[in-house]
């Protein structure tokens, strides 16, 4: 693993001409259109990386940007990998392990995501705090790779309170309706029952999704500080449970990108 990390990151070095980002951004379902606000300096297909993943979700579109945003240097993962997919945890968050050997020094997570709380609008934004791991493993499993982290990172704040709160005071600054809640990593593909939907909420979510959980263990392990957003893209509670395709997710996504784009890139003005 350390070797394909190694040498997945040096031939991103050698065709970005050692451009060194200090910041990476995994975008979500439906949330590709962030880059058209980056300075694009260089981009690679996925296909074309050494030991990468591929993603197969229609809706991501598989590159990995080089490029400036908000006058900070950023790469972006226009598509993320999924358990669901059929791959590795250790193949999910590869790419999170290669930016950090590439010098990004903080993580920027996007996501798609059911709305478990009652007060949710579809394309409202949540500013995670917090997560509940359901997905049946995670990327730690196994033998401890030493040269990337302890054996046992703690987990106590796995998204950094100092950026939840710089967050907070972008949407107030810009008036957006910003909301702040737990979110549930469930493995998917398929959405949840009503039952699975109750259960849920009641251990204490306010969001579900199908992702970001592992890629913030494996950012918490190698001691980089996260920030995370769901974008809510249907409601899950009763009443105003109803039967959801791809569109509908990709619409309401499309309907709180501005905003998003907004808070991610006000967000990363703000960084030491």
């Amino acid at each position: 693993m350390i070797q394909n990390l190694q040498e997945t990151a040096e031939y991103i070095r050698r065709k970005t001409n050692e451009y060194q980002p200090d910041f990476g951004i995994v975008l979500g379902t439906g949330l590709g259109a962030l880059v058209h606000d980056i300075e694009v300096a260089f981009s690679l297909d996925y296909s074309d990386i050494p030991h990468f993943p591929v993603s197969t979700v229609e809706s991501h579109s598989g590159k990995l940007i080089f490029g400036e945003l908000g006058g900070r240097k950023v790469v972006v993962m226009q598509g993320r990998f999924h358990y669901y997919e059929g791959y590795t945890m250790e193949q999910v968050v590869f790419p999170i392990r290669v930016m950090k050997l590439l010098g990004v020094q903080k993580l920027f997570v996007s996501n798609a995501a059911g709305g478990m709380d009652p007060d949710f609008n579809t394309s409202d934004l949540m500013v995670i705090t917090d997560h509940i791991n359901l997905q049946p493993t995670n990327p730690l499993i196994g033998k401890n790779l030493d040269e990337l982290g302890p054996r046992f990172p703690d987990m106590s704040e796995p998204y950094s309170e100092h950026m939840v709160q710089q967050a907070l005071d972008v949407s107030i600054q810009h008036g957006l309706n910003v909301r702040t809640g737990v979110y549930a990593s469930v493995p998917g593909p398929m959405l949840e029952t009503k039952a699975e939907y109750h259960y849920i909420r009641t251990i204490g979510a306010d969001a579900v999704g199908m992702s970001t959980v592992p890629e913030v263990i494996a950012a918490v392990h190698m001691g980089m500080p996260v920030f995370a957003v769901s974008v809510i893209t249907d409601l899950c509670v009763p009443g105003k449970i109803k039967k959801v395709v791809l569109l509908d997710i990709l619409e309401a996504a499309a309907k709180a990108e501005p905003n998003m784009t907004l808070l991610i890139k006000e967000l990363i003005k703000r960084q030491d």
